[in-house]
């Protein structure tokens, strides 16, 4: 008996450092395109191809991630939607122009997410169990001014508490987002008013309408629907980044329910619905370099109208 509890302990172990170094050195950088079609375009507009990328965490040696972000651009994407949490390391801004740069002159939209703005820093991976992660008040303060003048030298949008109006493939979209709410830095307050003054300025139409966020709180997905998106995008959860097959994450970093961790669903509040989609991300912490049965993503998401 005790030496069936002894092979048995030590198979445990064996398969827990297999599972360990898959994580790690194979499912981390199986980077993965998902794609996805949503029809929410007024009737005879032309398809509209969006790249949502999210959650780089990059760090400037990370060099097979900076050139498979690189090769998305054979997409042609009409627009990117930049959902934060791009720096990883103090040197990270490194990274993500090696990554970025050929996205440059296509339209794009971009929010914040905390890891904009502090450093990485280690955490008990158990606490997640207890619910979305709490702050250290020690970590690193990265320079978050530089990447947002980089983003905007890149011709993309700053949607941080705020909203715009562009034209992309003939249609009119209203963008609007926030600032990131695991921080509490969203100001929900402000997009009423910044959307009246857009739709006073422009009156052209149809139009859709569109919300980004960081991280997907329930709070800011149901205001998001009162202020009228049809299509939210959002990141944050790295789709659970420890799942188990046939059960899926484990936990999610926020409020949102567990099967809409990651993808494509419907959100719903009240009478009001709207598209979501939640990246699973293309990075991790440094301190944490490891996925299982949640490969890193960017999502090519194809706008079609409506029938």
């Amino acid at each position: 008996m005790a030496r069936a509890a002894v092979g048995a302990l030590g198979a445990l172990a064996a398969a827990g450092a297999g599972a360990f170094a898959y994580g790690t050195f194979v499912e981390r950088k199986r980077y993965t395109l998902r794609t996805a079609s949503i029809p929410v375009l007024p009737p005879g507009a032309s398809d509209i191809r969006v790249l949502h990328l999210s959650d780089l965490h990059m760090a400037p040696w990370q060099r097979d991630k900076q050139a498979w972000i690189r090769n998305l651009a054979r997409l042609d994407p009409h627009l990117v939607v930049d959902t934060g949490d791009n720096l990883g390391h103090h040197d990270g801004l490194e990274g993500v122009r090696a990554a970025l740069d050929v996205f440059s002159g296509v339209p794009g939209l971009y929010v914040n997410g905390s890891n904009d703005y502090f450093g990485p820093s280690f955490k008990n991976p158990l606490r997640y169990f207890l619910g979305p992660s709490k702050h250290n008040k020690k970590v690193q303060r990265l320079d978050t001014e530089a990447l947002e003048s980089y983003f905007d030298g890149l011709g993309w949008t700053n949607l941080n508490n705020t909203a715009t109006t562009l034209e992309v493939q003939g249609t009119i979209i209203d963008a609007f987002g926030v600032d990131d709410p695991h921080r509490g830095f969203d100001r929900l307050d402000r997009i009423p008013a910044a959307l009246d003054e857009l739709r006073e300025e422009d009156e052209r139409g149809p139009r859709l309408t569109i919300g980004v966020a960081h991280a997907p709180y329930q709070y800011v997905l149901n205001s998001f629907l009162t202020h009228g998106a049809e299509v939210v995008f959002a990141g944050h959860t790295h789709g659970g980044q420890v799942c188990v097959p046939g059960y899926g994450a484990i936990v999610t970093n926020c409020d949102i329910p567990r099967k809409q961790v990651k993808g494509l669903s419907l959100w719903r509040h009240g009478f009001r619905s709207a598209f979501l989609n939640v990246s699973a991300g293309l990075g991790t912490s440094i301190y944490s370099p490891f996925r299982f049965a949640c490969p890193p993503e960017a999502t090519l998401l194809t706008l079609t109208a409506a029938r």
